[in-house]
């Protein structure tokens, strides 16, 4: 039986269709998406959940000359499908194909990039406003999920439209799901609206938007219909739908948070491949996790803060044991970070985690709320370093840059599971001052890493290897990326390794020992190289003129793009393989 996605390249010929054919569409393109999720892995809940709205909007409007914008990417595999990228889906996420979110100079129809959440209103708003003043006659859409909707930024955009008499439509998937549950009383408010409890007058209306809904998301009739007559609705609207996350995947729609991302499955049966038996090291999300648990149940005045990540940052684990001390506060970083300074000002230890690329977006709160003020909050950055195949919008390889310049804060990166459990020790001791610790995505390398907490000196470096010759400094986890790269030397011998730690303060005592006995220096990060642990060290020559040869080794002045951690490290030059070629070939330099 001949298949209808087989001849829909583009949205044009989707619109060839007859209406009463677009359930069966959506069908195909459901078992399209699993299939290749299946074996590639991805995200997948999302876009399974947006599939008769993705087709609605594509059949209605007339993109790419309309302009529709996704929040975030996560929801928008189908759209990716139906506009020119079907036959190469399957290289969605990997090394070289396409990327996981819409990216502008990846598709016409990408009308804006987006990887973080909660920026599509102020985007198309944006366009709408250009339109208008280009004379240009086109509509604008917005495609926000409720979790996302919550963020401040969203509330600016629809703040300003409101007041506009803009082409806007803004959809509200309301699925009462992120990654992980909504949360928070709009969470509560949507709630209320979609079982017709909610008395008060409408928020949406109140901003001047002219509201409707709530539809069924997947009754494909009732979509096309209220999007055929908003079209005809002058200035800002806003469409409420009601979708399932997962949907037309019984498991997906059952564990919607284990299938926002699920790794490799059986497309039949939906059953998640099993992981293997052999014991592993920890992720180190986890050894977050559980030390903050053990921590908090000796120490009354720690809480844990995440802004909607409680599953991906392990902080689950303190709301499942200590409820009354975790808070997620949904996709809304700038106020976490002035939350946990609020608290520290009442004496709290707030542990404030929030993945390294998601910090970016509460700078300024990091800046004037936290370290002006000297306020102990204590920062857990999680997926620091190159995270894979999420590219470029959370590689978190910026942090050591932006934070090490702000005055205040101790900036502190592990170099293993145990490290990190010893810093989270120290750092709840009583601080009289912020610290950032930063750490990776994935699994450490110690099995036996649940041992008896020991305090850590801040600003102290350490020396895990003697050499005579020359010298590698490095910071975090690339710790273990340089201890294997020497076993691989020609002259193991002539290397030292220094693990730094502290990025901020810097070990000067241990620096000028370094710099007096070898002429020639490398560091080495999974950070960028501008402004980075590097950089730091440069300066440190400058400061005291040192003429030693320094070679800074990390991520360089580019976005780095998707694939595999250990794929993008090789590109970068940054693997144990690379390293171990440039040391070998310094030392043939140096006659060594």
């Amino acid at each position: 039986m001949k298949k209808l996605l087989d001849h829909i390249n583009f949205p044009s010929d989707l619109r060839q269709l007859n209406l009463d054919e677009l359930p069966k569409l959506a069908k195909e393109l459901r078992e399209f998406i699993i299939n290749i999720v299946a074996t590639k892995e991805g995200h997948l809940g999302a876009s399974l959940g947006v599939v008769e709205l993705t087709l609605a909007l594509h059949y209605v409007f007339n993109t790419p000359e309309d302009l529709l914008v996704w929040d975030v990417g996560h929801q928008a595999y189908g759209h990716k499908i139906l506009t020119g990228r079907k036959d190469i889906f399957h290289t969605n996420r990997q090394f070289g194909g396409i990327s996981g979110f819409p990216k502008r100079d990846e598709s016409e129809y990408d009308a804006f990039g987006v990887g973080h959440s909660s920026t599509s209103i102020s985007a198309a708003l944006g366009m709408a406003i250009a339109s208008k003043l280009k004379g240009e006659d086109k509509h604008h859409i917005a495609v926000i999920g409720d979790a996302s909707i919550a963020s401040g930024m969203a509330f600016e955009g629809l703040n300003h439209a409101g007041v506009t008499d803009a082409n806007l439509l803004v959809i509200l998937n309301d699925n009462a799901i992120g990654i992980d549950p909504s949360v928070g009383a709009l969470k509560q408010y949507l709630t209320n609206v979609k079982k017709g409890k909610e008395k008060q007058d409408n928020i949406f209306e109140a901003l001047n938007f002219d509201y409707s809904g709530p539809i069924d998301g997947h009754d494909l009739p009732t979509l096309l219909s209220e999007l055929e007559r908003l079209k005809t609705v002058k200035g800002p609207k806003f469409l409420h739908v009601i979708t399932t996350k997962g949907k037309g995947l019984k498991q997906a729609e059952d564990d919607q948070v284990k299938y926002h991302a699920p790794g490799k499955f059986d497309a039949q049966t939906g059953e998640v491949h099993a992981k293997s038996t052999i014991k592993q090291a920890p992720k180190f999300q986890d050894v977050f996790g559980h030390a903050l648990v053990e921590l908090a149940k000796e120490n009354k005045m720690i809480v844990g803060i995440t802004p909607a990540m409680p599953t991906g940052s392990s902080l689950k684990f303190m709301m499942e044991e200590i409820p009354e001390r975790a808070f997620d506060v949904g996709i809304a970083e700038q106020h976490a970070v002035t939350l946990a300074a609020g608290m520290a000002t009442q004496g709290l230890i707030p542990f404030c985690n929030i993945y390294s690329t998601f910090l970016q977006r509460a700078y300024d709160q990091v800046i004037h709320d936290v370290a002006l003020q000297k306020l102990p909050v204590i920062f857990c950055l999680d997926r620091a370093g190159l995270v894979g195949e999420d590219g470029a919008t959370h590689h978190g390889v910026f942090d050591l840059s932006y934070l090490r310049c702000i005055p205040n804060l101790i900036l502190f990166a592990p170099r293993n599971e145990i490290e990190l459990r010893n810093i989270m020790y120290t750092a709840q001791l009583g601080l009289d001052q912020p610290i950032a610790i930063r750490y990776p995505r994935g699994r450490g390398s110690i099995l036996d890493w649940k041992r008896p907490f020991s305090k850590i000196e801040i600003g102290k470096g350490e020396l895990l290897k003697e050499g005579s010759s020359l010298a590698v400094l490095s910071i975090g986890i690339v710790s273990e990326t340089v201890t294997r790269a020497l076993k691989n030397v020609n002259d193991i011998d002539a290397i030292a390794h220094y693990d730094m730690r502290f990025v901020k303060p810097l070990d000067e005592a241990l620096l000028h020992q370094i710099f007096a006995k070898y002429v020639t220096i490398f560091t080495i990060e999974d950070g960028t190289i501008s402004g980075g642990f590097g950089s730091a060290i440069l300066e440190f020559a400058s400061k005291y003129n040192y003429q030693n040869t320094i070679e800074v080794i990390g991520i360089p002045d580019v976005f780095v793009e998707h694939g595999s951690k250990e794929q993008l490290q090789a590109h970068l030059n940054i693997d144990t393989l690379s390293v171990s070629t440039i040391l070998n070939a310094t030392l043939r330099l140096l006659n060594l």
